[in-house]
């Protein structure tokens, strides 16, 4: 059986998924049913473990990273200082955007990986011209 495709997870796809609140569930929650192979940043870690600390509290935060951890085919992209330097550059490019750091290292690895589906409900991740599929 072919391997299927790898896809890039965002914050945003995360917290539809895990926030019922979201409007977004209803649709993460049937991707997450039987997910490709994922591939998220170590930055999108630390954005979401942020967003469900402030947002609630430290008991969902994390259940948020036991979500992660319990996920069989998520790989976490490190961020050290080349994936500063390069995703720094996404930044440079795109200063007219209000493109965060984890957006930006989020670019740098679809890129470099050459992914062609990413699941987000932020438009940011297209901004290369990549055929992503943006939910």
């Amino acid at each position: 059986m072919a391997r299927r495709t790898e896809c890039y997870a965002d914050t945003s796809a995360f917290i539809a998924f895990l926030d019922r609140s979201d409007s977004y569930h209803l649709l993460f929650k049937r991707l997450f049913a039987t997910p490709p192979p994922l591939v998220t940043s170590a930055l999108v870690v630390a954005e979401g473990h942020g967003w469900f600390l402030r947002r609630y509290d430290a008991r969902r935060a994390m259940e948020f990273l036991n979500f992660l951890s319990a996920l069989p085919m998520l790989e976490v992209a490190c961020f050290d200082g080349e994936q500063l330097r390069q995703a720094s550059r996404y930044v440079k490019k795109y200063a007219d955007q209000s493109l965060t750091l984890a957006d930006a290292h989020g670019l740098a690895v679809v890129n470099a990986r050459r992914i062609r589906t990413c699941w987000s409900t932020d438009r940011h991740l297209s901004l290369e011209g990549a055929a992503l599929a943006i939910y």
